[in-house]
């Protein structure tokens, strides 16, 4: 998840510079906004959900949770909340990227240069610590929601010195046609082809042990619509919210009117099933590989919606999400060692071999076949419990980011 950049300003922007005044903010840059945190806070926990269910509940290796034919009401709901987790993290990253330059203590160059030292640095951490955390076998490809960001980052190194207007316009360009090339045939580009399978189209790359998850393309156009919405982030409390549920709103409309009359927008057509239930299901049930726009649109529509609700918040439960959410990339790490760690250890105990849970990216099939699994009632409890043991963890490295400058900390 990106943790929060530095701040950086443009100070050839008087009007953002004058925005960012009104809301009280100094040339040592802008201060958190609760309702951002609050919102990338919600989508880690739901994200710890997720992999808690894929490394403990018993149908994981089995089928997808999505699939129709075979899933509950139940099973689909909780992996399908979980998809507001990638899309949330890379908007909010791009928000987060306009919202350091409105801050104002560095110029351009100087953002430049962090986003395209921090997005290397996420890739690198992709291709390391995050894969291994998820694998305990080493090396193997896997490229994810880290990936994208850090290619997001290094995209906007470039993209941040041309009109924010311009960056939002090919945000919307690349997240509302993407979806044309899909039918784009790579396997002519010979020796290249692997390079459609980053930008485009998730799958192996030939000669390499794993697969893309996320193909960095259609990502960069969410982390690019997040860089080109900011200025809302900028209005005062009761218009930013006001602005951004109408946005919000307008974005699930869309989403409906696309979804029920046009079958445009993604590449599994709504089918109607017998049951009401599964027909709401199906309805929703767009494609997250690569991300179709019916699958931002509905995703970013309900998350925005959230963070505006999430501003209200208060008590445990907001102080929860705000220790998530101001160090995301510091939970995320932990939490891959904790769920897969854990995981081993209940397994080894109730008589599974440690080496079903070694390389379980590349044979899921052996976690399957040897009987290994829990209910969904106790994934539940077992995700509460991943929660409780990272928020101390996570609260207090908010302390001392909150306490310390120093430029590493800005790197997690």
């Amino acid at each position: 998840m990106p943790s929060t950049l530095p701040a950086v300003a443009a100070p050839d922007r008087p009007a953002a510079d004058a925005s960012a005044s009104a809301l009280g903010l100094t040339r040592l840059g802008m201060p958190r906004l609760d309702m951002v945190d609050a919102l990338r806070g919600l989508v880690i926990a739901l994200m710890v959900l997720d992999h808690v269910r894929d490394y403990f509940h018993w149908q994981a290796f089995v089928f997808s949770p999505t699939d129709l034919a075979k899933t509950t009401p139940l099973l689909f709901a909780t992996r399908w909340v979980t998809h507001l987790c990638a899309p949330s993290f890379v908007l909010l990253a791009g928000v987060s990227i306009f919202l350091q330059q409105a801050g104002g203590a560095y110029p351009r160059p100087a953002q430049s240069w962090f986003l395209l030292t921090r997005g290397l640095w996420l890739i690198a951490l992709e291709l390391t610590v995050i894969v291994f955390g998820f694998n305990f076998v080493w090396p193997f490809l896997f490229l994810q929601v880290i990936w994208a960001i850090g290619i997001g980052m290094v995209a906007m190194a470039a993209l941040i010195w041309l009109p924010r207007t311009a960056v939002l316009a090919l945000g919307i360009a690349v997240v509302a046609g993407h979806g044309l090339l899909a039918g784009f045939d790579a396997g002519r580009w010979g020796a290249l082809a692997p390079l459609w399978t980053l930008a485009m189209r998730p799958g192996a790359v030939p000669g390499i042990e794993g697969f893309v998850a996320y193909p960095a393309l259609p990502w960069v156009g969410i982390l690019c619509l997040g860089y080109g919405l900011g200025p809302l982030f900028l209005l005062d409390a009761p218009r930013r919210r006001r602005v951004i549920a109408v946005v919000a709103l307008a974005m699930l409309a869309a989403f409906a009117i696309l979804r029920a009359g046009t079958g445009f927008g993604d590449p599994s057509p709504w089918q109607r099933q017998a049951d009401p239930l599964f027909d709401a299901m199906a309805f929703v049930n767009v494609s997250k590989y690569p991300p179709s726009l019916l699958y931002a649109l509905v995703t970013l529509g309900l998350s925005l919606l959230l963070m505006v609700a999430l501003e209200h918040g208060s008590g445990w439960l907001r102080r929860v999400l705000l220790a998530f959410g101001r160090t995301p990339l510091f939970t995320y790490l932990l939490h891959i060692y904790l769920v897969h760690g854990l995981a081993l250890l209940i397994g080894v105990a109730s008589g599974i071999p440690a080496t079903v849970f070694v390389g379980i990216l590349g044979n899921a099939g052996r976690i399957a076949e040897s009987g290994w699994g829990v209910s969904l009632p106790v994934v539940f409890g077992l995700w509460l419990g991943v929660l409780a043991a990272l928020y101390p963890l996570s609260r207090w490295f908010a302390g001392v980011k909150a306490r310390r400058r120093d430029r590493w900390l800005s790197y997690l």
